[in-house]
């Protein structure tokens, strides 16, 4: 699995503004819901229950919330670049601006916990992390998650 298998240029949302990751999460799962064709509300209080077991802030300014629900019927991922950082209780205490939330259907099981570890295992690469966070746009974007399938990982 790579990150390219996950995030689609539909499901890349920029300029989210949010005063704070309550905000965020809720405007996500709003965002996410309307594209997956469920409840906005449904979708953010499983992200919310998931968020009450522990931040998912992993470091470095970035941010992988993520949730199961049975009301989605596919696994999805979604990526926002924040305009302004916004704390979110990582462990190393640095504003997250990068975010992917990941949606799964209540059966994902092995799938959603590959889907993490790509993800996870994609942002410990600092290059990519910066040419990320170095374009703007949908297809700039996408571009450069593309891109990152055609490099080793870090």
């Amino acid at each position: 699995m790579d990150i390219k298998d996950l995030v689609t240029i539909d499901s890349i949302l920029t300029g989210v503004r949010a005063k704070d990751k309550k905000q965020m999460l809720q405007d996500l799962a709003t965002q996410a819901a309307r594209l997956l064709g469920v409840s906005g509300s449904d979708l953010y209080e499983a992200i919310l229950q998931r968020e009450r077991l522990g931040s998912t802030g992993v470091g470095r300014g970035v941010a992988i919330p993520h949730c199961r629900s049975s009301k989605v019927r596919e696994l999805r991922c979604f990526y926002a670049r924040l305009d302004t950082p916004i704390a979110f209780d990582a462990p190393d205490g640095e504003p997250v601006d990068l975010v992917f939330l990941l949606v799964a259907p209540e059966e994902a099981g092995a799938d959603h916990l590959k889907a993490l570890a790509c993800i996870s295992r994609t942002m410990r690469d600092m290059s990519f992390v910066k040419r990320l966070r170095a374009v703007k746009g949908q297809q700039a974007i996408y571009s450069v998650m593309l891109d990152s399938a055609a490099r080793p990982a870090a």
